[in-house]
């Protein structure tokens, strides 16, 4: 795609996709960014960790740039993916993401016509009901890891709170997006499964072999750019089938927080997280009542068995960081791709 100048309506918009072994949901994930009626362009850009499935042929069918991703991360990919783009502004999506509707791009880059705005994402996890369960206990509890609601920080629409964020932040209503003012010690999660922001400002941060989402927004804000734009749309997030996939998935987060925060690689200030909300996410874990509960609770709002997963995953939360925390003291290591699947 030829760079063209950014304008107020039509920004080129590169989607910037890191994938490894992504073949079971890669082809409903293009086909949702295929389908969009946006005016302007639209470049897909896959950076690839070497998979061995259907992943490089589903890229071939939807004509996709690809590259190669030899650190084979999501981080990893993401990077290596914003070097070989070139829209005005990058698009994050995973490729287990699927846009709801056609006119998905067209509601996300409406915020950057006010050049105040450095980032937009969505407000809420779409919630499906044919979903696998754990897909769907996400998407109702808006966030993938329990801990975020005890804590506070989170960054898409939950259930249980009835808001998208558990900060206290300035918001100002838009219509169709809410504008979020950001402070250094106040900034939710935001920086994945959809979210864009302006090229220039990725690259007046000087991102090296890693994009790591958080830290991202977490270095702009510390740059002054305060401003982003929850949008009043959703996306599907594809995270799993069940506690299997769920455990995977906390070990992998855990084990690579602490082998890239050893190196010291990390800047996301999660030391100035509520230390009492996960002393309360401990004690509602062991006891147990508390959590049954919250899940009453949600399942009052929408009853689905997906909070059957509730218990479940804040035990194998609680014990997974507990080991990797414990690891990542005495020996990080970054946790292995070999055999990884989407």
């Amino acid at each position: 795609m030829d760079r063209k100048p950014e304008t107020a309506s039509n920004p080129d918009i590169s989607v910037v996709i890191p994938t490894l072994n992504a073949g079971k949901t890669l082809r409903r994930c293009l086909e949702s960014i295929r389908s969009q009626d946006y005016s302007g362009g639209i470049e897909i850009v896959i950076a690839d960790g070497g998979s061995a499935d259907n992943t490089l042929e589903t890229a071939a069918d939807f004509k996709c740039r690809v590259v190669d991703n030899p650190g084979k991360t999501g981080e990893a990919g993401k990077a290596r993916g914003l070097k070989a783009s070139t829209g005005d502004i990058v698009a994050l999506i995973d490729s287990d993401n699927i846009l709801p509707g056609p006119d998905w791009m067209s509601l996300m880059a409406a915020p950057f016509r006010d050049r105040a705005i450095a980032g937009s994402e969505p407000l809420r996890f779409e919630y499906r009901k044919g979903d696998p369960i754990l897909t769907r206990y996400c998407a109702l509890l808006g966030m993938n890891d329990p801990v975020c609601y005890f804590i506070g920080n989170y960054d898409r629409e939950s259930v249980l709170s009835g808001t998208w964020t558990g900060m206290e932040l300035e918001t100002v209503d838009k219509g169709d997006y809410l504008e979020v003012i950001l402070t250094p010690t106040e900034i939710p999660t935001i920086g994945a499964n959809g979210f864009m922001v302006r090229r220039e400002l990725l690259d007046s941060l000087g991102i090296g072999e890693y994009l790591f989402d958080i830290d991202v927004v977490h270095q702009l804000v510390e740059k002054g750019h305060i401003r982003f734009a929850k949008v009043k749309t959703g996306i599907v997030h594809l995270y799993g089938r069940g506690l299997g996939d769920f455990s995977r998935k906390q070990l992998r987060r855990v084990r690579d927080f602490s082998y890239f925060q050893d190196k010291g690689m990390r800047t996301y200030p999660w030391s100035r997280q509520k230390k009492t909300g996960l002393l309360k996410f401990i004690v509602y874990t062991m006891l147990v009542f508390p959590l049954a509960c919250q899940a009453i609770k949600g399942c009052l709002h929408e009853r689905d068995s997906a909070w059957l997963l509730h218990i479940p995953a804040c035990v194998i939360t609680l014990v997974v960081y507990a080991f990797g925390v414990i690891e990542g003291r005495v020996r990080p290591r970054q946790h292995t791709r070999n055999k990884w699947h989407q």
